[in-house]
């Protein structure tokens, strides 16, 4: 008979996945919601081919990478949402405890970016607590840091263009959560409903993808419909 391993013994087992630096600098990579392949995570690991594929599977055994195989590439990303959620945490955890918060992330990262697939940054912090403040989400009861969307939450967002439909739809993810943001150091929004409100804006024009990073830039349209958007909580 095969032991089933405790919480506690799976817990350490992931942490020790993430622990060490090669893997750790790769997932982070992988945060910006982007596959790719074993050659270019090898490049952001700064190691050999070969051991860019052992420290690979070992993701993949403890689940925190998913592979996907097309033509002769093979392809990684996170496993899910919540492995992003975690290693956004988990940076948290990692800065060094200062009197006063003073930021130290890149300046575009620190205003827009993916976390996974949903917003992060000071945009979406802000975006967050707008949905809060204005009762647009409610605190889910049953679901740690969970939210649910209320009916006023329901016609404003979709009169903002979010699919709340396809969110509320979505199957084996939660709704929408509070994932803590490691350079604001407040929460943002995650889960389907935070995905949903990304796209939204993406194809709305309100944020720019920078190809090469998880970077997002605020378009000037953007910028003014955010302004307009959240002018009502700051007067």
């Amino acid at each position: 008979m095969i032991a089933v391993p405790t919480a506690d013994e799976a817990l350490a087992h992931v942490a020790a996945s993430m622990a060490e630096p090669v893997r750790a600098r790769m997932l982070c990579c992988l945060m910006d919601g982007h596959a790719r392949t074993a050659t270019e995570l090898a490049a952001v690991g700064e190691v050999a081919a070969s051991t860019a594929s052992a420290h690979l599977a070992k993701l993949l055994a403890q689940g925190l990478v998913g592979c996907m195989a097309q033509g002769k590439h093979r392809y990684y990303r996170l496993a899910g949402a919540e492995v992003g959620q975690a290693l956004e945490a988990m940076l948290v955890l990692a800065g060094q405890p200062r009197p006063r918060f003073e930021p130290s992330t890149p300046p575009a990262l620190r205003q827009a970016r993916r976390c996974y697939d949903h917003l992060a940054g000071h945009w979406g912090v802000r975006l967050h607590d707008l949905a809060l403040g204005r009762a647009w989400i409610g605190l889910d009861a049953t679901e740690p840091r969970g939210y649910h969307v209320t009916d006023e939450g329901l016609d404003a967002l979709r009169g903002l263009g979010v699919d709340v439909d396809a969110a509320t739809g979505a199957r084996r993810r939660k709704l929408a959560c509070a994932c803590m943001d490691w350079s604001e150091r407040r929460p943002h929004l995650g889960g389907a409903l935070g995905a949903a409100w990304l796209q939204a804006m993406l194809a709305q024009g309100w944020l720019d993808p920078d190809p090469d990073s998880r970077a997002l830039r605020v378009t000037r349209r953007g910028l003014t419909r955010l302004e307009r958007l959240l002018e009502d909580t700051t007067t």
